[in-house]
């Protein structure tokens, strides 16, 4: 879980290389902010996401929306408007990690799925990997 509460781990995989990440605010709590920006080369930098949380169990669960944004404003969500559930349980092996991206409807999910979702999930998901079992997160 700490790869996705603290930012120097977050900014290590939130984005697919070779983008860089940094975190903005992560405001654990409902209601609390979770903005990232993005840069190509580390120096110029603008804005990636810019999300509220409207669930916050310690240890087990984060959910997210970019349909409000951190400060609990209707968000002009771009490209679409998401809400994310990230669950997280003890597994034998590890850790039992499960990640579920809702759309408003199925043509956001569509236009989503078009502009790269899938592959940018993924790359994300193999840094995280990566990084928890390098025994860094």
């Amino acid at each position: 879980m700490e790869a996705w509460t603290e930012p120097r781990l977050l900014e290590r995989w939130w984005l697919p290389a070779p983008l860089h990440a940094r975190v903005d605010e992560l405001d654990l709590r409902p209601g609390g902010g979770f903005v990232t920006s993005m840069s190509e080369d580390g120096a110029g930098w603008s804005q990636h996401t810019n999300n509220a949380y409207l669930a916050v169990e310690p240890r087990e669960l984060l959910i997210f929306t970019n349909a409000v944004d951190a400060s609990l404003r209707p968000a002009e969500s771009a490209p679409v408007a998401i809400t994310a559930h990230v669950m997280l349980r003890e597994h034998p092996e590890g850790t039992d990690y499960k990640v579920v991206v809702r759309h408003r409807s199925e043509a956001d999910r569509a236009k989503h799925e078009e502009l790269g979702f899938h592959e940018g999930w993924g790359a994300v998901t193999a840094a995280l990997t990566a990084l928890a079992e390098g025994g860094n997160a």
